[in-house]
């Protein structure tokens, strides 16, 4: 089965992070899941939640295992479990509303209180005047509502009157102002029940107790014996997990029962963990419940397991995968499971075959990709699990495609001519009905004329350079335009037709350089207005809502000249002309103006899945569109795409995933139609 692995990987020894899984848990669980059988792809879900969901969407697991603790704010145990349901994808553990009800202590010992289970009393401050008319008995301990990991917990939470109750909860409410929980202190030691769904028919998946024992150096000096966040991520290796716990029979059995009727009144999935205080007396009280348990080697749920014929880390983590398989209805993808067997990916493509040289004459395939850069993209799909299927976009690629049987196109080709010719594939997949990746029909042909583009782009109010088309070379020359001025087909990619002389200086060399595009290229000539301000490319990934990635500057040395521009010739190898700064080194304005009329101009133009958009800044530092590319070069370490993508910790393979996430998402909702249809 393809499993994807979601976690956060803990960076640091900071608080902050003291709930992530370490590279030994991750590499542990991964090991575990691998020797299942599984394939396992681990997706880290540190960065944005974008690159999440479209890497989820390329990989099209089986199930997530999911560790994920999110990183902010009171709902962050269920921002992924939520993202999961969104899309479709099954995953281990409980939905986002028992995360979320987990994850406030306070709200699950009412939950848990009104099914009979004895929990200490306490109360949820918001402010320190939520301590007024407070009746609790003292000792009383302060801590977080709202953490885990024992964050917030030390010896100094637990006071024993109320003036050093008003100022701990007064500090505390400072370091974590989203609430603070004030409890009855229970003397005693820390108990908990692991939960397996399941496992042990009996108890319903209750394992047997499990409790903290402390190694008297841990113990040494501490008034109250607590596991506080010191013994839990500072000093591990003096705590002991024992199971079964010391305790009489009869007060394991209330034990599990309790801990049974907690995992059913809060509508735990899988996999959990209940933690209790028993005092000397053996009286039980409930504390917490914990929906995303640690799995690192050596936690409790592991000895718990073993007691319950689970002998090993892979036994364990079998049962977790096996609830949600239930839980989910899912067979094996052999058997079709949930109705998807694995893509077939058409890959279009033009394969370059005539190497671009200084003479622009040798420019007719620039274009076109390479073979390295076929076979890294090729890859990159395949790395997903996918099928790839070659496609090369020649004159007989809508019989080719027809008969391919391909679920998804990942289409990077650029056509063989006319101003249409980026259109034509994406045009021929939609008569075919088949998903792809890029564009449509529609954007491809209006991007590729840099005329229309801007005319768009403009009357959607971004700022662009004044300019003129010729299509003879004999048209007037509006009289508010000024030199110098730059000359360049119409329909072209790749900088055609750019080079050092594209820049005239009077009407006659204007003429004389429109003339000459006309002729080669048999297309119109665009003549814009230079602008002598600096230059960047910004790179677009994602739909309606795409996200910009750091601007790279293109810069030039003194030898590119006065009015330097970024010519055909400098994108053929490294030149001492040009050297590119990804992320652009600017000041947060320049970076939001920039950013400002990528959106607009990605949006004016209608634009999916990826773009790059060019812009360069006026005499006054104001950015201006310059023309959109929908089908940025992928080739890796070179294209302007992969420099930026690399700059913002974007490898290849995940930015081909992203890439191809969209055309994924609208294969699943053509699917789901036809399957609705057909019942």
């Amino acid at each position: 089965m393809n499993i994807a692995f979601t976690h956060n990987l803990k960076a640091s020894d900071s608080e902050d992070e003291a709930e992530f899984d370490t590279l030994e848990t991750v590499q542990a669980i991964r090991g575990a899941l691998t020797k299942l059988g599984h394939q396992v792809e681990l997706v880290e879900v540190g960065g944005p939640a974008s690159l999440t969901v479209a890497r989820l969407e390329a990989l099209n697991p089986d199930l997530v295992f999911n560790t994920a603790e999110g990183r902010l704010g009171r709902f962050r145990e269920a921002f992924f479990p939520g993202i999961f349901e969104q899309l479709g994808i099954p995953f281990t553990g409980s939905d986002a509303y028992v995360c979320t009800l987990t994850l406030d202590k306070q709200l699950t010992k009412k939950v848990v209180a009104d099914h009979g289970v004895p929990t200490p009393r306490s109360r949820l401050l918001l402010s320190p005047g939520d301590l007024e008319g407070l009746s609790l008995r003292f000792p009383v301990i302060v801590k977080p509502n709202y953490e885990g990991s024992s964050k917030g917990v030390t010896q100094d939470s637990i006071v024993e009157d109320a003036k050093a109750l008003k100022e701990r909860a007064t500090a505390w409410l400072k370091r974590f102002p989203a609430g603070v929980l004030v409890e009855e202190f229970i003397e005693g030691r820390d108990v908990t029940v692991a939960w397996l769904e399941g496992v042990s028919p009996q108890t319903a998946g209750v394992l047997t107790p499990a409790e903290y024992v402390f190694a008297e150096a841990a113990t040494k000096g501490r008034r109250w014996q607590i596991y506080d966040y010191h013994l839990k991520n500072e000093a591990a290796d003096q705590v002991d997990v024992r199971v079964p716990a010391d305790l009489p029979p009869a007060v394991r059995e209330a034990l599990m029962a309790y801990a049974r009727t907690a995992v059913q009144a809060l509508g735990l999935r899988d996999f959990g963990r209940v933690d209790f205080r028993v005092t000397p007396e053996n009286s039980i009280y409930f504390i917490e419940v914990n929906a995303l348990p640690s799995l690192e080697p050596g936690a409790g749920i592991y000895a718990a397991g073993a007691l319950a014929g689970l002998k090993d880390v892979e036994d364990v983590l079998e049962a977790i995968v096996a609830s949600a398989e239930r839980r989910f209805g899912i067979v094996p993808r052999e058997k079709a499971r949930r109705g998807v067997r694995k893509l077939r990916v058409g890959f279009a493509y033009n394969e370059k075959r005539i190497k671009p040289g200084e003479d622009p004459s040798t420019d007719t395939e620039v274009e076109y990709d390479a073979p390295k850069t076929l076979a890294a993209v090729r890859s990159a799909i395949e790395s997903y699990g996918h099928e790839v299927v070659d496609l090369e976009a020649r004159p007989e690629f809508p019989a080719m495609v027809a008969v391919a049987d391909v679920d998804v196109v990942f289409n990077i080709a650029e056509g063989i001519q006319g101003r249409s010719r980026e259109a034509s594939i994406p045009a021929v997949l939609e008569l075919l009905d088949i998903p792809y990746t890029g564009s449509d029909a529609a954007t491809m042909a209006l991007t590729l004329d840099k005329g229309l583009a801007k005319r768009i782009v403009r009357d959607a109010g971004v700022r662009t350079p004044r300019w003129v088309q010729f299509e003879t070379g004999r048209e007037r020359v509006p009289g508010d335009l000024t030199f110098p001025m730059i000359v360049k087909p119409v329909a072209e990619g790749s900088s055609k037709g750019v080079l050092q002389n594209s820049v005239v200086h009077n009407e006659d060399e204007l003429r004389a350089t429109a003339l000459e595009i006309i002729k080669r290229y048999r297309q119109p000539a665009l003549a814009e207005e230079f602008l002598s301000g600096r230059e960047f490319t910004v790179a677009l990934l994602g739909e309606n809502r795409p996200r910009v990635l750091p601007p790279m500057e293109i810069l030039f040395s003194e030898k590119a000249g006065k009015y330097p521009i970024y010519t055909y010739h400098h994108k053929l190898e490294p030149v001492e002309e040009v050297r590119y700064q990804a992320p652009a080194k600017i000041d947060e304005r320049l970076r939001n103006d920039i950013e400002r009329v990528a959106r607009r101009a990605w949006a004016a133009l209608d634009c999916r899945d990826v773009a790059r958009i060019d812009i360069r800044l006026d005499s006054e530092g104001r950015p201006n569109f310059i023309e959109c590319n929908p089908l940025p070069g992928l080739t890796p370490g070179w294209s302007d795409l992969c420099l930026i993508s690399d700059s913002a910790n974007i490898d290849y393979r995940t930015l081909i995933g992203e890439i191809m996430s969209g055309a994924i998402r609208r294969f699943k909702e053509k699917r789901k139609v036809l399957l609705q249809a057909a019942a």
